[in-house]
């Protein structure tokens, strides 16, 4: 009886358990139901539907980049990019079939880099990737032929990016390239994908957002084996602005000429409105390998330590002044009151300051100068006496004027600041006091102050045009846009005759030889490096000043000797519209006999 008993209890039990058992199940049955069609249905029917869909990204032609004239510097022809869907890239089966072709039609590849490129595009299973980029008609015609092509792979149009002017304007339009991971994150999703060709630097940089266009896209819908049902929609791609550059390209290929095989740089700016009208930088280097691909070996000559082909020098070389900076230490004399036009200062070939003799370039002396005649001679002496006297700050805020510490503004990334240094830069920095000899040294343009091409250009514009420090643009649409240079006219009209004299009978006579009437300086900065460089900037015409131009050639010696040619030929070149018909050997000859020679300037700084 007792068994019986627990039988029936025994049952009881199961029975119930059973029936919790069911409950629950059914429960969450209920729930998953509720989830996943109710609460989530939307989610899962887009899902499903994206499933059956196939999306196509169709990338816009970039905006064309000429110059002033319309030459291009950067176009777009047409190449064909091979794609395919990562739904079906990424099947085991399908990765050896298609690195099997690719490597059959002689583009390397293996697996493992296969599945890294197909993982590095990868945003989602129905968006398609790029395995190849670059063919020709020819290659993608061989690819079609092949019987395991139309498995998951099929060709797309595209626009690649050439640049015509190749090493003559590479610094300044500068290059696309695929974007990196780090680029992708912080770009936006919905506009830049895995694969996409973005400006790296110059002007493809710059102004990436207006040259890059919109891109269009394709979306179909196919069947469970891959084949297309029907079209879904479809968005064209815009095309990028066109842009016109300042830059004249005929100038470039002349300043690369010019400048020959010297390490540096050749600016020339409109002195008016801040127009670039030349920016080169030696050595350049050919954009388009790194576009379309590059070899070890290339890679390894624009990686050179020493060359460094792709830094921009006109705008990223931060070099001593040397004497071109003696503009500015005469404008803050004069502006201080320490000088004026009938100060002389006596110059024996040297200064002594604390015990030490600092040397004027010239050994023998100058004799007694005024600050047009100081100019005219690039006399150390008269600028390290007077700047002495006159101290380090107010010799700062009359370079702050110009601009000296201060990027300009120019519409490329990459620009160098320089260095406006100082008693709190030097204790901050160096951990010294600021003596004497620092200010005697900083008034001929070394030391510690450096600057870039572009700074010492825009400064002599400054006095060309009156005093309008101008910011210098290489787009066209960029709006004109200066700020008062805040020097007074009688200064400026004192550093401009001194500029003058300069190339009519001063350190700068060989740059006035070039069918060109023009004013400048000249410079030699000492480089702890090897040889001094040599500087020249001038501005012409100067009754009616158009263009400023410099020059800087690294390790060139002399700034009269070497850049003072440069900057004529570049200026008659501008202006005249034609290159110098150099004299011939006999013709030298006579010339020499009627004249003497303008006086060397290899040791001046």
């Amino acid at each position: 009886m007792a068994e019986q008993k627990y039988s029936k209890f025994d049952t009881m039990r199961r029975l119930r358990f059973l029936q919790w058992a069911l409950l629950f199940s059914f429960t969450l049955l209920a729930a998953g139901l509720f989830y996943f069609q109710v609460a989530n249905g939307d989610t899962y029917v887009k899902l499903a539907s994206q499933n059956r869909l196939r999306i196509l990204r169709i990338l816009p032609p970039r905006g064309g980049i000429v110059d002033i004239n319309g030459a291009p510097l950067a176009v777009n022809v047409r190449t064909f990019n091979i794609n395919g869907y990562p739904v079906d890239l990424q099947k085991e089966e399908n990765v050896k079939i298609v690195t099997e072709l690719l490597n059959r039609s002689g583009i390397p590849m293996t697996e493992e880099k296969f599945r890294e490129t197909v993982s590095k595009q990868y945003s989602a299973p129905y968006r398609a990737i790029t395995v190849a980029t670059n063919l020709t008609f020819a290659q993608v015609a061989e690819l079609v032929m092949d019987k395991d092509f139309r498995h998951v792979l099929f060709p797309t149009p595209v626009w690649r990016r050439t640049y015509p002017a190749a090493q003559y304007a590479a610094h300044v339009v500068g290059y696309v390239a695929e974007i990196t991971k780090e680029e992708l994150e912080a770009k936006d999703t919905e506009i830049y994908r895995g694969g996409d060709m973005i400006g790296k630097n110059g002007v493809e940089g710059e102004y990436e957002d207006s040259l890059r266009g919109a891109a269009g896209e394709e979306v179909i819908e196919v069947d469970s084996r891959g084949r297309k049902l029907r079209d879904v929609s479809y968005v064209k791609s815009t095309k990028g602005k066109d842009m016109m550059l300042a830059i004249d390209l005929a100038a470039q290929r002349y300043a690369a000429e010019l400048i020959g095989k010297y390490r540096g740089s050749v600016i020339a700016m409109n002195v008016n409105d801040g127009s670039v009208r030349c920016l080169y930088s030696s050595p350049s280097f050919d954009p388009n390998p790194l576009t379309w691909g590059i070899t070890h070996k290339e890679w390894a000559a624009l990686t050179d330590h020493r060359e460094r082909p792709m830094m921009n020098r006109a705008i990223s070389g931060a070099y001593p002044p040397a004497s071109t900076f003696k503009i500015i230490t005469g404008s803050a004399l004069l502006e201080s009151g320490v000088a004026n036009r009938n100060t002389t200062v006596y110059c024996p070939g040297y200064f002594e300051l604390g015990g030490k003799r600092f040397r004027c370039w010239k050994h023998s002396g100058h004799g007694r100068e005024n600050i047009i005649a100081a100019l005219r001679d690039s006399c150390d002496v008269f600028f390290y006496e007077l700047s002495n006297e006159m101290g380090i700050s107010r010799l700062i805020r009359t370079a702050s004027k110009f601009g000296i510490g201060k990027r300009t503004g120019v519409d490329i990334a990459g620009e160098a600041s320089g260095t406006l240094a100082g008693p709190e830069w030097k204790k901050r920095r160096i951990k010294e006091n600021w003596y004497g000899g620092d200010t005697v040294n900083y008034s001929i343009g070394q030391g510690y102050v450096l600057m870039t091409p572009l700074q010492v250009v825009r400064a002599y514009a400054a006095i060309a045009n009156g005093g309008k420090l101008l910011k210098p643009r290489l787009n066209t649409e960029a709006p004109v846009e200066s700020i008062p240079l805040d020097i007074r006219p009688d200064v400026l009209k004192l550093i401009r005759r001194g500029v003058e004299e300069v190339t009519r009978s001063g350190t700068g006579r060989r740059a006035a030889n070039y069918g060109i009437k023009i004013a400048g300086k000249t410079g030699t900065a000492q480089n702890s490096q090897g040889e001094d460089h040599a500087w020249f900037v001038g501005y012409a015409p100067v009754d009616k000043p158009q263009y400023a131009v410099v020059a800087i050639a690294e390790a060139g010696k002399g700034g009269s000797s070497v850049a003072g040619p440069i900057v004529g030929k570049m200026l008659n070149f501008l202006i005249n519209g034609k290159k110098y018909a150099e004299e011939k050997p006999q013709e030298k000859k006579e010339a020499a006999g009627r004249g003497a020679e303008a006086p060397a300037d290899g040791q001046e700084r």
